[in-house]
């Protein structure tokens, strides 16, 4: 028996001297920096910066090859505190949330009952789905389910709601949108258009009694601050002035499809 012990203790010797010199010739040194920007790093992995996780990202943030803002759900305080950690400034980033493009929901036309999977990406395979209105929200929710923050849910009309306090911009509910009728818009500009169709007015009006008609009437008053094109009104902020007179256009808009955040 003392024979196999010591060969078995030998080999067992010789097989752990070889790991260990095989683990110091192959070892890669991490930088202390990575750990630390993991840490400062809100470590919710949504693969909204486009990489696997926060662990991917720290290191692309400490290696140079992403921007200290590229984290959207991060926020300013933790841009600055990655800063901090590899000793550099950082500009303070524009705060950003998620514009639902579109009121109609159960206001607007079907073309036909749809009895089937329930979620957009299911519904859209038919014919793109079931309104009349080609532009319109599908009203499943599929970018609610989407939302790792939980920051939107469907209202009354099955139009979905952003909470602006819990939206990061991480863009998921972008992704899942198969109208792609959500945009990331800037936290300040709180007037927008909720439409996104390109329709004639009076086929607007035929199918969704809360859609952009095209009637100029808020570029007409609003001195530039709205366009209209492809019977759609748009916000243009680079126009906007001191005076421009936001709640004389929303009272005026027929359809009420100029909201404010």
């Amino acid at each position: 028996m003392l024979i196999p012990i010591l060969t078995m203790s030998i080999m067992g010797l010789l097989f752990g001297l070889g790991l260990a010199y095989a683990s110091k010739i192959f070892r890669v040194d991490v930088d202390p920096k990575i750990d630390m920007v993991i840490h400062a790093l809100p470590g919710a992995n949504c693969g909204a910066c486009g990489m696997a996780g926060c662990a991917s990202l720290a290191e692309a943030i400490v290696s140079g090859k992403a921007e200290v803002t590229t984290c959207a759900p991060g926020g300013q305080e933790i841009y600055d505190k990655i800063a901090g950690i590899l000793g550099m400034g950082v500009k303070v980033k524009t705060k950003k949330i998620a514009r639902m493009r579109c009121n109609g929901g159960k206001r607007s036309s079907d073309k036909y009952e749809y009895i089937g999977l329930r979620t957009c990406a299911g519904v859209n395979l038919l014919a793109g789905g079931n309104k009349e209105c080609r532009f319109g929200c599908l009203g499943f929710g599929d970018c609610a389910d989407a939302c790792p923050f939980d920051a939107i849910r469907l209202n009354e009309n099955d139009i979905p709601v952003v909470d602006s306090s819990k939206c990061t911009a991480c863009g998921k509910c972008i992704m899942a949108c198969p109208k792609k009728i959500i945009i990331l818009g800037k936290a300040d500009d709180k007037i927008y258009v909720k439409c996104l169709s390109q329709d004639k007015g009076a086929v607007v009006k035929s199918i969704c009694p809360v859609g952009c008609i095209g009637c100029k009437i808020c570029e007409k008053l609003s001195g530039g601050a709205f366009i209209v094109e492809n019977n759609l009104s748009r916000v243009d902020y680079s126009k906007a002035k001191s005076d421009t007179p936001w709640k004389t256009i929303i009272e005026k808009c027929p359809t009420k499809c100029i909201v404010r955040i």
